[in-house]
C-alpha cells in the first residue's frame, strides 16, 4: 500500500522539493521506473531513500536534481514549477525555471567519474562555482573549504581522472559543496568508500542538514538510514513506505521492501562446472604467488604497490582489503596479467605471468595468456566496461562461446548463471537500460558462466541491495565449496571476510598485514581509529604545507596565452626549416623547452609513441623514393642516395619538432588553463556574435574526453581478453577481427559519457552563451611572460630570416 511522503512536520519547514503524480519511462510507457510518485522535501531534513536494485531510486534523484524531466505530473523544485500537466496547455515544460532551480541543488551521481570535467582537482570543484558568478575572493577559500570537508586538500593539483574510484567520489561531493546548494541529491555515495570514508560522508551530510540544507541521500546501507530524519521505501516506481528511521527500519516486511535476500540453499549448484570439484588442502601447489612485486601507473611519482607478496592455494579465499587508494584494484589486474609489474615475478594457475620464468618469446606468451583466460574469471570495479552485447543473454553467452562450447551448453550456462543470481527476467534487455546494480550481476554472471578456476572480484558488491549480495555471497560459498580459488577486494564486508581464508590489507600500496582474517581486520580497525589529536595535528600540518608543494616548473607558471600563442607559431614554423642550420637551431630551442618544463621525457615519448611510428615509415618512404645526390645503393627499384638520405631526415624532424612541441604543451598546460587561454584569445569574435565561451569549453571537453576514451577502449579490451575473445592472443586475423568487433562498444561507450558529460554540465549550472561566468584562474602577463614571448619571437624570426641571409 503506498504511504504518505509528506512528513508531520511539514508546515514548520519550507518545501524545496514537491513531486505531484509523477510518471517516468524509458521504454516509452511498456514499463514504469516511477508510476504516480508523489512526495515533498524540507529545508534541513535528511531524508533518506531506499529500495531494491531497479526500484526507481536513481530516477528519482535524477527527478529532484532537476536532471530529468518527468512524462507525467507536476514537479516543484527550489520554489520553482518547473513542469506540469495543465488541460489547457498540456505537457509543459519550463526551460527557464528549471535552470533557476539547479542553481541551488547539488547532484552527486552514482559513477563519480561521469561528474569530473577537468583534469585538475581543485579547477574541477571551481567549475560550478564559476557557473554561478561566484567572486573570485568568495572562490579562493570556498574551493579549499570543499576539498577538506571531503579530505581531498593535500591532493588540490591532482589529476581527477587517475584517482581511485572512492576518491573520485569525495571528489563528486566537493564538487557540489563549493556551489552552496539549497538542497544535496546524492545517489550512494558510499558505495565505492571504505568503513572510515562512509563515515565522513554522513558526518558532512549531518552539518549540512543542520546548516539548514535540505539532504537526499540515496543508498542500500540501513546503518546510514538509522541517522536521516525520515526514510522512504521505494518499489518498482512506488513509494510503498515512509516515515521516522524507527518506524521503517523496524517493520516485520522491510526485508521484502529493501531486498533482503531469500534463503538460498548451498546445494543449488547454479552454474554448471566441467572442472575438478576436490577440495585442495593448505599445503596444496598455489594457485597464485607473487614475489616482491611492484607497480607504477605511467607518470605516477609514487609506486601504486610496492613489493608485494603472497601465497594463495587452489580452493582458498583470500580476501584484500584496505582504504581507497591503497592499491587494491591494481593488484587484481596485476593477477589477471592485465598490467604487467615494474619487477618481481607472478605465478598464477601454474603459468608464469612475470619474472625470471616468464616465456621470452611472444608466441609462448600468447599461449599462456589465452591458458590464463581459460582459467581465470574477472569481475571489474565498473560493471558497465564489462558489458558490450545488444543483450543480457548474448553477453552472458560470450565467455561460454569463446571457450568453445556448443550452443546448448552455453545456453545452459547462461540459464543457470542468471537463475542463481536472480536476472533470468532480465534476459532480453539491453545491459545499458539496466540500473548500476543490476549491470553488476549481468557482469558477474558472464564470469560465473566461464566456470573458471580462479576468480578475481573488484569492489563486486557495491551499489547492490541486500539481496543481490546475498546471492553473490551464495555464488561465491557455491564455488568455494567446489575448489575454485576467489581473490576478492573488499571495504571489510563482513559476508566476504566470513569467506575468506587468509586476507591481505594494503596502504599506500605497501602489504600492511597477510595472514588470518581476524587478526588482519583487527590490524585494519587500528589502523581505522586514528587518535583524534593526532589527526588533528596531521590537518594543522597540512595546512602550513598545503602550499609548498613541488615547485611548478618555469614553462608550468607562464601564462597560457603566451605558450599557445608561440608553441603554435613554433609548430607551423618547423614546415619552413630547409637548412641543417635551422634544424640544428630548432632542436636547440625545442631541447631549452624541454628543461625549462622539467618535462618527463618518458611519459611524453609514450603518449605520442603512435605518431613516432608514422614518422619512421615517412622517413622511410622519403629514404627509398627520393633519387637526388649521389647514389649509394640500390636494391631493385629502390634506390639510396644522399639527398634521399637527407631529405628522411629533414621530413622525419620536422615531424617529431611538431609533435613534441604540441605534447609539451598540453603536458604544461591544464584543460581549464587551455580553454580560459582560448576564450581570451578569441574573445574578439564575439563582438560578431561567435559564442567564444562555448568552443573554448567543446575544446577543453575534449582534452578531457579523450583519455576517457582511451581508457574505454582499454576497459573493452580487458573485458573481451578476461573472458576468452582473441584479442590479445589469437592470431592476426582473429585479433583484427576483435579489434573491430569492439568499435560497437566504444562507439556506445562514447555516446554513454557525451550524455553523462551533458548531465554534469546541467548539474554544475553551465548555461553557455546565456551567462556571465568568474574565473577561479586569473590570466595575467608578467615580465617573465614578455620575456618568453621576446625570446621565442627571436627564434622565430631567425628561422624564417636565415635563408636569405
Amino acid at each position: 500500500m503506498t504511504q504518505s511522503a509528506v512528513p508531520d512536520s511539514a508546515d514548520s519547514k519550507a518545501t524545496v522539493a514537491r513531486l505531484s503524480q509523477v510518471s517516468f519511462s524509458y521504454d516509452g510507457g511498456q514499463t514504469w521506473a516511477l508510476d504516480h510518485l508523489s512526495m515533498e522535501v524540507h529545508a534541513g531534513e535528511h531524508l533518506c531513500i531506499l529500495g531494491a536494485n531497479g526500484s526507481g531510486k536513481s530516477t528519482l534523484g535524477s527527478v529532484l536534481s532537476g536532471a530529468t524531466a518527468p512524462d507525467h505530473g507536476q514537479v516543484e523544485l527550489m520554489g520553482q514549477t518547473v513542469c506540469s500537466d495543465t488541460p489547457n496547455q498540456g505537457r509543459r515544460i519550463d526551460a527557464g525555471a528549471y535552470r533557476q532551480a539547479r542553481r541551488r541543488i547539488g547532484m552527486v551521481f552514482q559513477n563519480p567519474e561521469d561528474q569530473i570535467v577537468t583534469t585538475v582537482v581543485q579547477d574541477d570543484v571551481a567549475f560550478g562555482p564559476e557557473n554561478l558568478s561566484m567572486p573570485r575572493q568568495k572562490m579562493l577559500s570556498c574551493v579549499p573549504a570543499a576539498l577538506k570537508q571531503v579530505d581531498l586538500q593535500t591532493r588540490m593539483n591532482d589529476d581527477p581522472t587517475r584517482m581511485s574510484g572512492g576518491q573520485q567520489q569525495r571528489l563528486a561531493l566537493a564538487d557540489s559543496l563549493a556551489m552552496n546548494p539549497g538542497m544535496m541529491v546524492l545517489d550512494e555515495p558510499g558505495a565505492m568508500l571504505d568503513a572510515a570514508g562512509r563515515q565522513e560522508i554522513q558526518s558532512i551530510l549531518c552539518q549540512l542538514t543542520a546548516q539548514g540544507t535540505a539532504v537526499v541521500h540515496i543508498t542500500h546501507l540501513l546503518e546510514q538510514a538509522r541517522q536521516a530524519d525520515r526514510v522512504l521505501v521505494l518499489d518498482h516506481g512506488c513509494i510503498v513506505a515512509c516515515g521516522s528511521p524507527n518506524q521503517i527500519l523496524n517493520r516485520q516486511d522491510l526485508p521484502a521492501l529493501v531486498g533482503e535476500p531469500d534463503p538460498i540453499p548451498l546445494t543449488q549448484s547454479g552454474v554448471s562446472n566441467t572442472g575438478p570439484k576436490t577440495t585442495v588442502g593448505k599445503h596444496a601447489i598455489p594457485m597464485v604467488k607473487l614475489s616482491d612485486v611492484s607497480y607504477s601507473f605511467p607518470d605516477a611519482d609514487s609506486k601504486a604497490l610496492s613489493h608485494v607478496n603472497l601465497e594463495l592455494a587452489a580452493g582458498q579465499t583470500l580476501a584484500i582489503i584496505g582504504r581507497n587508494g591503497s592499491g587494491k584494484s591494481t593488484l587484481a589486474r596485476l593477477i589477471c596479467a592485465l598490467v604487467t609489474p615494474d619487477s618481481g615475478s607472478i605465478q598464477v594457475a601454474g603459468l608464469p605471468l612475470a619474472g625470471p620464468d616468464r616465456p621470452k618469446a611472444k608466441h609462448l606468451r600468447r599461449q599462456n595468456l589465452k591458458l590464463l583466460r581459460q582459467r581465470v574469471g574477472y569481475v571489474m570495479q565498473y560493471p558497465e566496461h564489462q558489458l558490450f552485447a545488444d543483450t543480457v543473454a548474448q553477453d552472458i553467452a560470450y565467455g561460454p562461446h569463446n571457450l568453445g562450447y556448443g550452443p546448448e551448453q552455453v545456453q545452459q550456462r547462461v540459464d543457470d548463471a542468471m537463475k542463481l543470481l536472480g536476472i533470468s527476467d532480465l534476459a532480453d534487455r539491453s545491459p545499458f537500460e539496466l540500473s548500476g546494480g543490476q549491470r553488476r550481476l549481468v557482469a558477474i554472471a558472464g564470469v560465473a558462466a566461464c566456470s573458471p578456476q580462479l576468480l578475481v572480484l573488484d569492489e563486486a558488491t557495491a551499489s547492490l541491495d541486500p539481496q543481490a549480495c546475498a546471492r553473490i555471497m551464495t555464488l561465491l560459498r557455491v564455488l568455494h565449496q567446489r575448489g575454485v580459488t576467489i581473490v576478492m577486494s573488499t571495504h571489510a564486508d563482513r559476508e566476504a571476510l566470513d569467506l575468506a581464508d587468509q586476507t591481505l590489507l594494503l596502504e599506500h600500496g605497501e602489504t600492511l598485514a597477510y595472514g588470518t582474517t581476524a587478526e588482519v581486520v583487527e590490524r585494519y580497525h587500528q589502523l581505522l581509529a586514528i587518535d583524534t589529536a593526532e589527526k588533528e595535528t596531521t590537518e594543522k600540518k597540512t595546512d602550513r604545507t598545503q602550499d609548498d608543494q613541488k615547485p611548478l616548473s618555469l614553462l608550468a607558471r607562464l601564462d597560457p596565452r603566451a605558450k599557445l600563442v608561440t608553441f603554435i607559431l613554433a609548430m607551423f614554423t618547423a614546415f619552413a626549416i630547409s637548412t641543417p642550420a635551422q634544424l640544428v637551431l630548432a632542436l636547440v630551442v625545442t631541447v631549452g623547452l624541454f628543461a625549462a618544463a622539467r618535462a618527463p621525457l618518458r611519459s611524453i615519448v609514450n603518449s605520442v609513441k603512435g605518431f613516432l611510428f608514422l614518422m619512421l615509415l615517412l622517413a622511410l618512404f622519403n629514404l627509398l623514393v627520393t633519387q637526388t645526390g649521389r647514389r649509394l645503393a640500390a636494391w631493385g627499384p629502390f634506390v639510396l642516395t644522399t639527398g634521399g638520405i637527407w631529405v628522411a631526415v629533414l621530413y622525419a624532424c620536422r615531424f617529431m619538432l611538431i609533435i613534441f612541441l604540441g605534447a609539451l604543451l598540453v603536458e604544461t598546460t591544464t584543460p581549464t588553463q587551455m580553454t580560459d587561454a582560448c576564450e581570451s584569445l578569441l574573445s574578439p569574435l564575439s563582438r560578431l556574435g561567435i559564442h567564444t565561451n562555448e568552443i573554448a569549453l567543446v575544446l577543453s571537453l575534449a582534452l578531457r574526453f579523450i583519455p576517457t576514451l582511451g581508457r574505454e577502449v582499454q576497459a573493452i579490451v580487458e573485458a573481451q581478453a578476461a573472458r576468452g575473445g582473441s584479442i590479445e592472443s589469437g592470431s592476426l586475423s582473429q585479433r583484427l577481427h576483435a579489434a573491430i568487433a569492439i568499435t560497437v562498444p566504444v562507439f556506445a561507450g562514447a555516446l554513454r559519457h557525451a550524455d553523462n558529460l551533458s548531465r554534469a554540465l546541467d548539474a554544475r549550472c553551465y548555461e553557455g552563451s546565456r551567462q556571465e561566468r568568474t574565473h577561479y584562474r586569473l590570466l595575467r602577463l608578467g615580465r617573465m611572460d614578455f620575456f618568453f614571448i621576446a625570446l621565442m619571437a627571436v627564434y622565430l624570426l631567425a628561422l624564417l630570416l636565415h635563408p636569405l641571409f
